[in-house]
């Protein structure tokens, strides 16, 4: 195990450096394999192969893991196995290509295809309980009230990732173009892209800048307790802290997939909303169709008519 373990750390230096990957990645390539070590902790390379990768999978379902206060769970979602199987085989497919095993074992295996069905996007009045609990409970600081207003604003009007919100600079946001830039290196999908603003986010972001031109970082959103960069840490903190004021059960990607599905309603182009998400491929982007309610596709039904027939 010590030598994968060695090699391990090889491939995510050259994911790292020669890659440019994101750290969010890199995180989630360390945490896979650190589980991946933990249930199999004898496995050497010329044990990695279909048999011993289905024998994970089974003590990845089996484990019992504490969750919330103290309750036992066992069991997994498809999604999760799908996100174990595509860190793991990327892992698997670098020592292949340095010949340090002979074939990718995931490779005779089928990819287990979640359909995501669990991607939900927030009601009108869990949004406005969240703002609502942003706007009441601020503990007197102006200038944490106006970056927490213009942080869920730019979630819920512009679909950005967690990641892309954290690390957006002063110099991505273009204030007369009413554009923020979302740069490459921060991006999922390793692509610039440029998302439009409304007038309403336009004001919010020249209220926050006005109370924050004394900082001096050159992140957007800044610490409340010194001028630095609002952690991820912190971002955890501030979810949390909402999750029980506002009394709504959240999590930030939520404020995504709320975006998404409610471009869609009222544009109804999905090639739109694909170049906003920064999506590589268009079926990525064709799964939030699946999320919009059926009333609203009744108005579309309603039209068919044997008339209308071709």
């Amino acid at each position: 195990m010590q030598e994968t373990q060695k090699l391990f750390q090889e491939f995510l230096w050259e994911c790292e450096y020669a890659r440019k990957l994101r750290p969010e990645t890199l995180r989630g390539y360390s945490e896979v394999f650190l589980t991946f070590t933990k249930l199999v902790p004898e496995i050497g390379l010329n044990d990695i192969g279909p048999a011993t990768l289905t024998s994970f999978f089974k003590l990845l379902n089996e484990r019992k893991r504490i969750v919330g206060r103290g309750t036992i769970k066992v069991g997994i979602k498809k999604s999760t196995v799908a996100t174990y199987w595509s860190k793991l085989n990327s892992f698997f497919t670098w020592l292949e290509h340095k010949h340090h095993i002979a074939s990718n074992p995931l490779r005779q295996m089928r990819y287990p295809a979640p359909k995501y069905e669990d991607r939900k996007y927030l009601r009108k009045d869990q949004v406005e309980k969240i703002f609502t609990a942003i706007y009441i409970h601020h503990d007197g600081n102006l200038l944490i009230l106006k970056r927490n207003i213009l942080l869920f604003n730019l979630l819920l009007f512009c679909g950005l990732r967690r990641e892309e919100l954290i690390l957006l600079q002063i110099r991505d946001v273009d204030i007369e173009r009413k554009i923020i830039t979302i740069r490459s290196e921060n991006s999922k999908s390793a692509t610039m892209r440029q998302i439009p603003l409304t007038m309403h986010v336009t004001t919010v972001l020249k209220d926050y800048l006005a109370e924050r031109k004394k900082y001096t970082t050159q992140f957007l959103f800044v610490s409340s307790t010194s001028d630095r960069q609002f952690s991820s840490d912190g971002l955890t903190h501030l979810v949390v802290r909402l999750n029980k004021l506002a009394k709504v059960r959240f999590h930030l990607h939520q404020f995504r997939h709320t975006f998404a599905v409610n471009f869609l309603r009222q544009s109804n182009n999905v090639y739109k909303l694909k170049e906003l998400l920064g999506h590589k491929d268009i079926s990525m982007t064709a799964i939030y169709l699946r999320c919009l309610p059926v009333d609203e596709l009744r108005g579309d039904v309603e039209k068919m008519s044997i008339d209308s027939l071709l």
